[in-house]
């Protein structure tokens, strides 16, 4: 019985080190308004999970592109998203709305 409680234990104290990894995404909110993202940078930590959330509170829809992030996604005139990513490596990862190029344009920094 002992030899038992000694497995369960050392399972919980391996499954307690991994814990951080699971935690919960760092959350960042980015605003379209009048075709620009507000913030244009975010600063978030190196080798964590991230989720952006955007709203557009434009009447006309956008779409959030970042060749180095891998992900695209349109947001509704009054919409809303949420995108995941991470963890991310330490660097700067632009982002540009593709609908308005000229001016929605902004970066994510993983420091």
């Amino acid at each position: 019985m002992s030899r038992l409680l000694v497995a369960i234990l050392a399972g919980l104290l391996a499954a307690s080190r991994v814990a951080p990894a699971c935690a919960e995404p760092m959350s960042f909110t980015l605003t379209i308004k009048e075709h620009r993202f507000i913030p244009e940078v975010i600063e978030a930590p190196a080798n964590q999970r991230v989720v952006l959330h955007i709203h557009n509170i434009d009447p006309t829809p956008e779409e959030f592109e970042s060749y180095e992030l891998n992900r695209e996604k349109v947001v509704v005139g009054g919409g809303t998203i949420n995108i995941f990513l991470g963890p991310l490596a330490p660097g700067v990862y632009p982002f540009f709305g593709d609908f308005n190029q000229k001016t929605a344009q902004g970066r994510l920094i993983a420091k």
